[in-house]
């Protein structure tokens, strides 16, 4: 099946949480991949690289940071936009998010509303 729709990964542990990015997602007009720990969302983003990746910090098996880092590090997902979610929004966490790879950091809880203007601002790139 062909969709022309721009893949998101999301990647959470938390299903509530997921549901949410799933319908912020797609109500910016992508398709949602989703994982539901840090080594799933790797393994399926090498499967299909997507166009971005929404991902949470803490999660089992592999958190955010880690994800992001073996993202940058695999050439087929290496300049896909990454945001962030955390509930941690202390300058050390912001700058350990970046120095990973994170495109943008947003807080937790979040609003669908920002995280759909979110991704449709980083799918659209740099201005």
């Amino acid at each position: 099946m062909s969709d022309d729709r721009p893949l998101v990964l999301a990647a959470d542990d938390d299903p509530d949480i997921l549901t949410l990015i799933t319908v912020a997602v797609e109500r910016a007009g992508c398709e949602v991949m989703i994982a539901r720990d840090g080594q799933e969302a790797l393994a399926r983003a090498r499967e299909r690289p997507p166009a971005m990746a929404v991902v949470d910090l803490s999660m089992p098996r592999m958190n955010g940071l880690e994800l992001t880092e073996a993202l940058r590090a695999d050439e087929a997902t290496a300049a896909i936009p990454i945001l962030i979610l955390s509930a941690a929004v202390q300058a050390r966490d912001i700058k350990a998010a970046e120095e990973a790879g994170a495109n943008e950091h947003m807080r937790k809880p979040f609003s669908p509303r920002e995280l759909r203007a979110k991704v449709t601002e980083l799918l659209a790139g740099p201005a």
